[in-house]
This record gives structure tokens, C-alpha cells and sequence, in this order.
């Protein structure tokens, strides 16, 4: 565990090391999966077919297609919300507010590329953008994660992140200084974490559903499941838009490169990989096997008051974090269509368990510190985290 100097307080991620890692590492996977998605092989563990050059990854065009969907979103972001929602309270006693109008965008977004689509739009062509895209994404989170920087040099102590004061910049631009920045009412934080990536997610599956239809003349089961289970996922991600206001992101980290580069390039280019690999990886699926994965993905839930989902029958009473076993759930049932000859698409269930586990950890010290004897005596109740009788 780092510390940073003059501090008991421990540095997550391995410290300035760990984040300079991070930033190289997180890239170059997204890279990996986007080329070995569409190789003949599609080993996870095996090199890429090929390392593109700059003419593949770079392109104007791609550019300022990348930059028109922020500014569509960005744009979308400033209708009028059906509802304004005040965040928790913060350092200054203040409270800041945020539009809820992220499916109204969802909404709007699906009407606008309908009809586009049938002017002649030609959806299926964006498949084989994606590279070049991804590198768009990765060099403007690179460019607004080095504005944020300098944006949050000039700002008072109580607007900072309480991760993002280290002292070190590698390790505060990649956790971020400023907790909430904003100009205006226009919150980047706020923004980027539901909207342009999760909806563009959403973009990327469909765009992948009709270029197999283009192909082979309708879009495959598989294809047809992955598309309704993501789709409803991020459909109801922005319809409780306002549960992302209690969560670690927004309430505790600052906005640097680690969010920057996961809302806007992560998400989209790496949640789509199931999709992406039944593509040119057809699998047959039958309806015995499609009715019960849709079993494992419908199991029983019910909200709690932040929106999030927990399974039924008092997990829990039986785990810490039965949200997070959920979610594990879900992240295998949207793999399972691909079939189980390939470990590619089970990537995104194997870094989601590592994601859910650091994050429980994450959990556990704050609610330590912010609980003290009470947490200890719910965890000695309570004694699993997220898998009950594992872990």
C-alpha cells in the first residue's frame, strides 16, 4: 500500500506507479479486445493479429464523428429535465443539482438515428470504425483529463476530491483533483457517467446487430439477446438516472483520467465485446438454452432506495454486497450466448469480478470509517462479502 508524503492516508491503485500503469495498460487491453474480437482465432490470452499504425488508428473524419455524438449528448444534456435532483451534501454544506433527463436522451437519441437510418444512414458501416473511434476516445479523454488538471489547480481546498491530493500529478491526474467540476450548471462528471458512453454502447450493439443481418441475412439469437439484455440494462441505468448520485463516483472520486477514459472509451468499446464477437464468431443457439439464460438474467429483484437491484430471499442477511453477486449474475447471462468454445467473452465477467471485488474493498474501508464498532459488528453478523460460503 502507497502513502502519500506527510500522510497516513493510503493511495489506491498502487500509488503514482499503479495509476502510470493504469493509463498504459487500460488502452492497450481495450486495443487487444477490439482486434482479437474480429481475428479468426480470438484467443484472449494470444497476441493481436496485427499492431495497427497510425493510418488505422488515426483519422479526421472518425475525429470529428466522435466529437458531433459528445456535442449531440452534450446537447441532449441541457433539454429541459422532467425532474431536477439535488446531490448529497457537500463539503460547504451546499447541494448541487443535476437534470434527470438521461433516458429522455436515450429516447431522443434512438428517434434521431431512426431517422437517420432511413435517410440512408449506413449504421452497419460503424463496425468497422471502431478502432479508429476508440482512439478518438482514448485521446480526448487523455486532452479533458489534462484540462481537468489545470481547471482544478485554481479551485479551494473544499471543492476537492479526497483522493486527489496527493501532491504527486500522475497519481492526481489519474484519480482526478475535482470532485465536481462544472462551468455553469454543465456538470462533467455527471455527464460522462451515463451518457455518452452508455448510450453509445448501446449504438455500437445495434450497429453490430445490422451489419449480421447485412451479412447473413438476419441477426442470429445470440445477437438478438445480447442486443435486449444490454439494452435493458442501460435503459434502466438512465431511467434511475438519479440512484448514480449516492454511488462512489460521484460522491467520492474526483474526475481524472481513470473515469474520463472509463465513461467515454472503456465502456463503449469494451462492454460491446460480446457483441462485437458474435459478429464474425457466429454461435448457434437454441431456445431451450435462450429461455434459460433469459432465466438467469430475469431472476427476481426488487429496488432499493438508490435504484440499485438485489436478488430476493434476504441475501442480505447472507452477504455484505448482494448487489454486487447481481451483478455478477447478469455479466455472466450476457456472455453465455457466445457459447462456451471461446474465453473471449467471458472477459468482461472476469474483469467485472475483479472491478466488483477491488470495489467491495473500496467499500468496506469507508464504511469503516464513516460506521466504526457498528460495521464491525454487522461484518461479524455478516460475515461474507459478496459470494455466500466463498467470499
Amino acid at each position: 500500500m502507497a502513502y502519500p508524503r506527510g500522510s497516513r492516508a493510503p493511495l489506491e491503485f498502487g500509488g503514482p506507479l499503479g495509476a502510470a500503469a493504469l493509463m498504459v495498460l487500460l488502452p492497450a487491453t481495450m486495443f487487444h479486445l477490439l482486434l482479437v474480437a474480429r481475428s479468426g482465432p480470438a484467443r484472449l490470452l494470444g497476441p493481436p493479429p496485427y499492431l495497427p499504425g497510425p493510418d488505422v488508428l488515426w483519422s479526421p473524419r472518425v475525429l470529428l464523428l466522435w466529437l458531433s455524438w459528445l456535442g449531440l449528448q452534450a446537447a441532449l444534456y441541457l433539454l429541459p429535465a422532467r425532474k431536477v435532483a439535488e446531490g448529497l451534501e457537500l463539503k460547504d454544506k451546499s447541494r448541487l443539482r443535476y437534470p434527470i433527463n438521461g433516458f429522455q436522451a436515450l429516447v431522443l437519441t434512438a428517434l434521431l438515428v431512426g431517422l437517420a437510418v432511413s435517410a440512408g444512414l449506413p449504421l452497419g458501416a460503424l463496425p468497422e470504425m471502431l478502432v479508429p473511434l476508440a482512439f478518438a476516445a482514448t485521446l480526448t479523454a487523455f486532452v479533458f483529463s489534462f484540462l481537468l488538471y489545470l481547471k482544478a489547480l485554481g479551485i479551494p481546498p473544499s471543492a476537492l476530491a479526497p483522493g486527489g491530493t496527493s501532491g504527486n500529478p500522475i497519481y492526481d491526474f489519474f484519480l482526478g483533483r475535482e470532485l465536481n467540476p462544472r462551468i455553469c450548471s454543465f456538470d462533467f462528471k455527471y455527464f460522462c457517467e451515463l451518457r455518452p458512453g452508455l448510450i453509445g454502447w448501446v449504438l455500437i450493439n445495434l450497429a453490430l446487430l445490422m451489419q449480421e443481418a447485412e451479412l447473413r441475412g438476419s441477426p442470429s439469437l445470440a445477437m438478438w439477446l445480447v442486443n435486449g439484455f444490454q439494452l435493458l440494462y442501460v435503459g434502466d441505468a438512465l431511467w434511475h438516472e438519479e440512484a448514480v448520485l449516492t454511488t462512489m463516483d460521484i460522491t467520492h472520486d474526483g474526475f481524472g483520467f481513470m473515469l474520463a477514459f472509463g465513461d467515454l472509451a472503456w465502456v463503449p468499446f469494451t462492454y460491446s465485446l460480446q457483441a462485437q464477437f458474435l459478429l464474425h464468431h457466429p454461435q448457434p443457439l437454441g431456445l431451450p438454452m435462450a429461455s434459460a439464460i433469459c432465466l438467469i438474467n430475469g431472476l427476481e429483484t426488487i429496488p432499493t432506495a438508490t435504484g440499485r437491484q438485489l436478488l430476493v430471499s434476504g441475501w442480505w442477511g447472507m452477504v455484505r454486497h448482494p448487489n454486487y453477486l447481481g451483478d455478477l449474475i447478469m455479466a455472466l447471462a450476457w456472455s453465455l450466448p457466445c457459447g462456451v468454445s471461446h474465453l473471449l467473452p467471458y472477459f468482461y465477467f472476469l474483469y467485472f469480478t475483479a472491478l466488483l471485488v477491488h470495489r467491495e474493498a473500496r467499500d468496506e474501508q469507508q464504511c469503516l470509517q464513516k460506521y466504526g464498532l457498528a460495521w464491525q459488528e454487522y461484518c461479524r453478523r455478516v460475515p461474507y462479502r459478496i459470494l455466500p460460503y466463498v467470499y
